[in-house]
Protein backbone atom coordinates (compact mmCIF):
# COMPACT_ATOMS: atom_id res chain seq x y z
CA UNK A 1 0.00 0.00 0.00
CA UNK A 2 1.43 3.42 -0.97
CA UNK A 3 1.86 6.01 1.91
CA UNK A 4 0.49 9.57 1.44
CA UNK A 5 2.64 11.86 -0.52
CA UNK A 6 -0.19 14.17 -0.56
CA UNK A 7 -3.39 14.79 1.65
CA UNK A 8 -5.84 12.89 -0.43
CA UNK A 9 -5.32 9.26 -0.17
CA UNK A 10 -7.43 5.64 0.95
CA UNK A 11 -5.18 3.65 3.39
CA UNK A 12 -5.63 0.06 4.27
CA UNK A 13 -5.03 -0.12 7.96
CA UNK A 14 -4.85 -3.48 9.81
CA UNK A 15 -6.47 -2.27 13.16
CA UNK A 16 -4.87 -4.04 16.59
CA UNK A 17 -6.51 -5.45 19.22
CA UNK A 18 -7.93 -3.08 22.07
CA UNK A 19 -7.49 0.66 19.62
CA UNK A 20 -10.70 1.95 18.81
CA UNK A 21 -11.64 2.92 15.22
CA UNK A 22 -11.28 6.52 16.35
CA UNK A 23 -7.72 5.58 18.33
CA UNK A 24 -5.98 4.84 14.62
CA UNK A 25 -7.58 7.94 13.20
CA UNK A 26 -5.86 9.99 15.27
CA UNK A 27 -2.27 8.22 15.21
CA UNK A 28 -2.66 8.73 11.33
CA UNK A 29 -3.82 12.11 11.91
CA UNK A 30 -0.77 12.77 13.98
CA UNK A 31 1.85 10.60 11.88
CA UNK A 32 0.89 12.62 8.36
CA UNK A 33 -0.17 16.29 10.14
CA UNK A 34 -3.31 15.98 8.13
CA UNK A 35 -6.74 17.72 9.55
CA UNK A 36 -9.33 15.95 7.30
CA UNK A 37 -9.42 12.16 7.78
CA UNK A 38 -12.14 9.98 8.69
CA UNK A 39 -12.79 6.00 8.71
CA UNK A 40 -14.86 3.86 6.54
CA UNK A 41 -16.96 1.39 9.15
CA UNK A 42 -15.83 0.96 12.74
CA UNK A 43 -14.49 -1.63 14.20
CA UNK A 44 -14.82 -2.60 18.08
CA UNK A 45 -11.56 -2.32 20.08
CA UNK A 46 -11.97 -6.47 20.75
CA UNK A 47 -11.83 -6.88 17.39
CA UNK A 48 -8.70 -6.64 14.71
CA UNK A 49 -8.36 -6.37 11.17
CA UNK A 50 -9.29 -4.04 8.01
CA UNK A 51 -10.29 -0.23 8.57
CA UNK A 52 -10.03 1.86 5.73
CA UNK A 53 -8.80 5.17 5.79
CA UNK A 54 -9.77 8.38 3.92
CA UNK A 55 -7.86 11.59 3.89
CA UNK A 56 -8.32 14.75 2.35
CA UNK A 57 -10.83 14.62 -0.82
CA UNK A 58 -11.09 10.86 -0.11
CA UNK A 59 -13.08 11.57 2.73
CA UNK A 60 -16.23 11.84 0.59
CA UNK A 61 -15.76 8.54 -0.67
CA UNK A 62 -16.43 7.20 3.29
CA UNK A 63 -20.11 6.51 2.69
CA UNK A 64 -19.52 4.40 -0.66
CA UNK A 65 -16.41 2.52 1.29
CA UNK A 66 -19.06 1.61 4.10
CA UNK A 67 -21.67 0.41 1.59
CA UNK A 68 -19.30 -2.40 0.57
CA UNK A 69 -19.95 -5.95 1.09
CA UNK A 70 -17.68 -6.93 5.04
CA UNK A 71 -16.03 -10.59 5.45
CA UNK A 72 -15.42 -11.38 8.32
CA UNK A 73 -13.35 -14.46 10.36
CA UNK A 74 -13.87 -15.23 14.33
CA UNK A 75 -14.45 -17.29 17.01
CA UNK A 76 -17.48 -17.91 19.34
CA UNK A 77 -17.99 -20.16 23.08
CA UNK A 78 -20.99 -21.85 22.84
CA UNK A 79 -22.77 -22.81 26.33
CA UNK A 80 -21.96 -19.71 27.70
CA UNK A 81 -22.87 -15.91 27.45
CA UNK A 82 -21.81 -11.98 28.21
CA UNK A 83 -24.04 -9.43 28.43
CA UNK A 84 -22.30 -7.61 25.40
CA UNK A 85 -21.95 -10.98 23.52
CA UNK A 86 -18.29 -10.59 23.47
CA UNK A 87 -15.68 -10.29 25.90
CA UNK A 88 -16.31 -6.63 27.14
CA UNK A 89 -18.07 -8.19 29.79
CA UNK A 90 -17.79 -11.54 31.74
CA UNK A 91 -18.99 -14.75 30.38
CA UNK A 92 -21.12 -16.93 32.63
CA UNK A 93 -21.88 -20.81 31.93
CA UNK A 94 -25.82 -21.66 30.24
CA UNK A 95 -25.64 -25.17 29.02
CA UNK A 96 -23.75 -28.02 28.46
CA UNK A 97 -22.99 -28.82 25.01
CA UNK A 98 -21.39 -32.11 25.25
CA UNK A 99 -24.14 -33.37 22.61
CA UNK A 100 -23.79 -30.79 20.11
CA UNK A 101 -22.72 -32.13 16.88
CA UNK A 102 -20.72 -29.72 14.29
CA UNK A 103 -23.35 -30.73 11.65
CA UNK A 104 -26.07 -29.19 13.74
CA UNK A 105 -24.53 -26.32 14.90
CA UNK A 106 -23.56 -25.80 10.94
CA UNK A 107 -27.61 -25.91 10.08
CA UNK A 108 -28.39 -23.67 12.68
CA UNK A 109 -26.01 -20.62 11.35
CA UNK A 110 -27.18 -21.39 8.10
CA UNK A 111 -30.52 -20.41 9.15
CA UNK A 112 -29.31 -16.92 9.55
CA UNK A 113 -28.27 -16.36 5.86
CA UNK A 114 -30.30 -13.94 3.76
CA UNK A 115 -32.01 -10.99 4.48
CA UNK A 116 -33.01 -11.02 8.32
CA UNK A 117 -34.01 -8.83 11.05
CA UNK A 118 -31.45 -8.04 13.60
CA UNK A 119 -31.33 -6.65 16.75
CA UNK A 120 -27.97 -4.71 17.24
CA UNK A 121 -26.51 -5.28 20.94
CA UNK A 122 -27.22 -3.19 23.75
CA UNK A 123 -23.09 -2.46 24.10
CA UNK A 124 -23.08 -1.16 20.70
CA UNK A 125 -22.33 2.74 19.28
CA UNK A 126 -25.91 2.86 18.25
CA UNK A 127 -27.82 6.30 18.70
CA UNK A 128 -30.93 6.35 21.28
CA UNK A 129 -32.32 9.85 21.54
CA UNK A 130 -28.69 11.60 21.04
CA UNK A 131 -26.75 8.85 23.51
CA UNK A 132 -25.01 5.64 22.24
CA UNK A 133 -26.68 2.28 23.42
CA UNK A 134 -23.34 1.20 25.29
CA UNK A 135 -24.01 4.37 27.61
CA UNK A 136 -27.80 2.78 29.08
CA UNK A 137 -26.25 -0.41 29.28
CA UNK A 138 -22.99 0.53 31.39
CA UNK A 139 -25.45 1.75 33.78
CA UNK A 140 -27.69 -1.05 34.06
CA UNK A 141 -30.41 0.61 31.87
CA UNK A 142 -32.08 -1.20 28.86
CA UNK A 143 -31.15 0.54 25.89
CA UNK A 144 -34.73 0.97 23.54
CA UNK A 145 -32.64 -0.99 20.28
CA UNK A 146 -34.55 -1.61 17.63
CA UNK A 147 -34.27 -4.15 15.07
CA UNK A 148 -33.01 -3.56 11.29
CA UNK A 149 -33.09 -5.37 8.40
CA UNK A 150 -29.47 -6.79 7.06
CA UNK A 151 -28.26 -9.09 4.61
CA UNK A 152 -25.95 -12.03 5.88
CA UNK A 153 -24.50 -13.45 2.66
CA UNK A 154 -23.31 -16.61 4.45
CA UNK A 155 -22.44 -18.03 7.93
CA UNK A 156 -20.46 -21.10 7.97
CA UNK A 157 -18.76 -23.16 10.85
CA UNK A 158 -15.25 -23.71 9.57
CA UNK A 159 -14.42 -25.88 13.06
CA UNK A 160 -16.00 -27.02 16.15
CA UNK A 161 -13.79 -28.03 19.06
CA UNK A 162 -16.54 -27.63 22.11
CA UNK A 163 -17.40 -25.26 23.24
CA UNK A 164 -15.32 -23.27 20.61
CA UNK A 165 -16.23 -22.50 17.08
CA UNK A 166 -14.66 -20.86 14.61
CA UNK A 167 -16.69 -19.08 11.64
CA UNK A 168 -16.81 -17.20 8.40
CA UNK A 169 -19.15 -14.20 7.89
CA UNK A 170 -20.27 -12.22 5.11
CA UNK A 171 -22.98 -9.68 5.41
CA UNK A 172 -24.23 -6.16 4.40
CA UNK A 173 -23.62 -2.72 5.94
CA UNK A 174 -25.22 -2.78 9.97
CA UNK A 175 -24.77 -6.26 10.14
CA UNK A 176 -23.50 -7.30 13.68
CA UNK A 177 -21.84 -10.03 14.04
CA UNK A 178 -22.00 -10.41 18.10
CA UNK A 179 -26.04 -10.42 17.31
CA UNK A 180 -25.64 -13.22 14.97
CA UNK A 181 -23.36 -15.30 17.29
CA UNK A 182 -25.58 -14.62 20.13
CA UNK A 183 -28.85 -15.87 17.94
CA UNK A 184 -26.99 -18.38 16.92
CA UNK A 185 -26.84 -19.50 20.61
CA UNK A 186 -30.41 -18.94 20.81
CA UNK A 187 -31.56 -20.84 17.98
CA UNK A 188 -29.41 -24.13 19.16
CA UNK A 189 -30.72 -23.56 22.95
CA UNK A 190 -27.33 -23.30 24.81
CA UNK A 191 -26.35 -20.04 24.37
CA UNK A 192 -23.05 -18.14 22.87
CA UNK A 193 -21.10 -15.25 22.77
CA UNK A 194 -18.20 -14.29 20.31
CA UNK A 195 -14.87 -14.32 21.55
CA UNK A 196 -12.73 -13.07 18.89
CA UNK A 197 -12.84 -11.09 15.25
CA UNK A 198 -11.33 -9.99 12.56
CA UNK A 199 -12.34 -8.30 9.33
CA UNK A 200 -10.96 -9.77 6.59
CA UNK A 201 -12.50 -8.17 3.79
CA UNK A 202 -14.46 -4.33 2.48
CA UNK A 203 -15.92 -5.16 -0.86
CA UNK A 204 -12.54 -5.85 -3.11
CA UNK A 205 -10.29 -4.98 -0.54
CA UNK A 206 -8.59 -7.16 1.60
CA UNK A 207 -6.69 -7.79 4.81
CA UNK A 208 -3.64 -9.20 3.14
CA UNK A 209 -3.23 -5.47 1.35
CA UNK A 210 -3.38 -3.77 4.41
CA UNK A 211 -0.69 -2.14 6.81
CA UNK A 212 0.07 -2.46 10.52
CA UNK A 213 0.22 0.99 12.63
CA UNK A 214 4.06 -0.04 12.96
CA UNK A 215 4.65 -0.47 9.61
CA UNK A 216 3.08 2.41 8.30
CA UNK A 217 4.42 4.66 10.85
CA UNK A 218 8.17 3.21 10.26
CA UNK A 219 7.67 4.03 6.03
CA UNK A 220 6.68 7.43 7.29
CA UNK A 221 9.72 7.40 9.87
CA UNK A 222 7.46 8.64 12.61
CA UNK A 223 8.44 8.19 16.18
CA UNK A 224 5.73 6.46 18.30
CA UNK A 225 5.00 9.10 20.61
CA UNK A 226 1.18 8.21 21.25
CA UNK A 227 -0.74 5.57 22.20
CA UNK A 228 -4.23 5.14 22.74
Amino acid sequence: MAEPKTSDHVLLVDKPYRWTSFDVVNKLRHVFKIKKIGHAGTLDPLATGLLIICTGKNTKRIEEFMGLEKEYTGTLVLGHETASHDLETEPYFTADVTALSESEIREAAAKFCGVVNQTPPSHSAIRIGGKRAYEFARKGKEAPVQPREVTVHAFEITAYQPPEATFRVVCSKGTYVRSLVRDLGKELGVGAYMSSLRRTRIGPHRIEDAQTIDQIMAANQAPDTTTP
